[in-house]
């Protein structure tokens, strides 16, 4: 399993890099000001970030009991981004619709929009990050096969 360090560094250069591209995109979509967004972005991270290490610490133990491993295949990639992110949006939608003033039905389409395009970055983020960053228990398990 990946060492706290590592589930650090994980966490906050995906949200770095998720606020780098979320924030002027999401501002120019739902025509929020940048500033807003931003306030919101940073929360948002930061509350995922917390959310992030937690949930992919639970998982791995989980994932291992069930499979002996913690290498995910590709429809455990899948599963694993979409309760995740599940977990957040139902954390995140009332602090959106009230800093943005917005009815819940408005910070629902711009949650789920947000979700959306989580889902998508955190699976590409994830499956880059364990090429850049494998762990060596997978080496193992690939030689020995």
């Amino acid at each position: 399993m990946r060492s706290p360090l590592d589930r650090l560094r994980h966490a906050i250069s995906f949200e770095i890099i998720a606020l780098l591209l979320v924030v002027p995109l999401g501002a120019l979509a739902f025509g929020v000001p940048m500033q807003s967004l931003g306030v919101v972005g940073i929360v948002s991270a930061t509350i995922a970030t917390l959310w992030n290490i937690v949930y992919n610490f639970v998982f791995d133990l989980w994932l291992r009991r069930q499979t002996g491993t913690t290498e995910k295949t590709l429809a455990m990639r899948v599963l694993h981004t979409v309760l995740f992110e599940i977990g957040l949006l139902f954390v995140l939608l009332p602090f959106i619709a009230w800093y943005l003033d917005l009815t819940l039905w408005r910070a629902l389409v711009m949650d789920v929009s947000f979700a959306v395009f989580y889902m998508i970055y955190a699976f590409v983020f994830n499956w880059s990050y364990d090429r850049v960053f494998p762990l060596p228990e997978w080496k193992a398990a690939r030689s020995a096969q």
